[in-house]
């Protein structure tokens, strides 16, 4: 377990300074900058010192880039969980009924939903939503993170939390309009991984259902409940967490096309922003940032699936 963990470290830092490399590049795109007028690896020195002490210099407006970037980064990473957190809901428990009733009706309806969500362009998906949701129902706002009429502080970046924290009296329905505002990026958001989830639980749950143990959890005159709860996705489920770390990932993704449609003032926004106005200090702390999160994510995926994994734990011990 100590070698595995520390060969993922390795890989991250190596991995770590070779983003560091492309980013530094990105600096060097200027030629008005004082990056380009220095040697290529004393400057990439100085700046991994600089970024290693989260300096990442000025914007084009002259604002520090650090101070936005908390901003921006904890809107789109708040933007996320939560959206995964509703692929989750609704792609396991569907993704198990589908592999558990695979070949049958509901199986197929099941998976041709999935594909018919996860083909669809999610710009199309994200406006007829709005179209029907926020423009001709007035059911939920059309874009922003919430009502600007409450003047929410940020302190950790999160909506929900600041506005839980925060001291005013109408806090009550600061956090009703964060919630309302949330409701239509999350779930635009949400499909691409809750597509792939059923697809993957499905596949895992359909191998573990032919297994002969379930067929002696049969014979012995378990309910389908018990063999599913404490059968059926104690095997099945383990398998597929390294590619959670995955679909969080790629959700980083989805979420600038999110945050475009939604004016959601997130990192994807924010880069877009700062690529029309060719901002080269902001893009290369941006991109940063987001391949840092994405190499963590995966990593730490693999980490805690490894450690979760039965058959994995047993290849440590083979390949020691």
């Amino acid at each position: 377990m100590l070698i595995y963990t520390l060969r993922r470290i390795n890989l991250f830092v190596i991995t770590l300074l070779i983003i560091s490399v492309v980013s530094y590049s990105i600096l060097r795109l200027d030629p008005t900058s004082t990056w380009s007028i220095l040697d290529f690896w004393e400057g990439w020195r100085t700046y991994l010192s600089e970024v290693t002490n989260l300096n990442f210099g000025l914007n084009a407006s002259g604002r520090p880039i650090s101070d936005e970037i908390f901003v921006v980064f904890a809107a789109t990473l708040e933007l996320c969980l939560l959206a995964f957190l509703l692929a989750l809901i609704i792609g396991i428990p569907l993704g198990t009924l589908s592999g558990v009733r695979r070949g049958k009706p509901l199986d197929k309806f099941i998976s041709f939903v999935a594909t018919a969500a996860y083909a669809a362009p999610l710009y199309w998906i994200a406006l007829l939503l709005m179209l029907l949701l926020s423009l001709q129902w007035e059911l939920l706002p059309v874009s922003g993170r919430y009502n600007p009429l409450f003047d929410i502080e940020t302190v950790t970046g999160f909506a929900i939390v600041d506005t839980l924290i925060s001291p005013s009296p109408h806090k009550g329905d600061a956090l009703q309009s964060v919630l309302l505002h949330l409701v239509l990026p999350c779930s635009v958001l949400a499909i691409p991984p809750a597509t792939q989830l059923v697809r993957l639980m499905r596949s895992s749950v359909a191998q573990v259902m032919s297994e002969n143990f379930i067929r002696v959890a049969k014979i012995r005159g378990l309910s389908s409940y018990q063999i599913i709860v404490k059968h059926v996705l104690r095997n099945a489920f383990p398998p597929i967490i390294p590619m959670l770390g995955v679909q969080l990932a790629s959700m980083l993704t989805f979420a600038i096309i999110t945050e475009s449609i939604f004016s959601w003032p997130g990192i994807g926004r924010w880069l877009l922003d700062a690529l029309a106005m060719r901002d080269y200090v902001s893009i290369q702390a941006g991109v940063l940032v987001v391949a840092s999160f994405v190499l963590f994510t995966q990593i730490l995926s693999d980490l805690i699936g490894t450690l979760i994994n039965p058959l994995a734990r047993k290849e440590w011990y083979v390949n020691r």
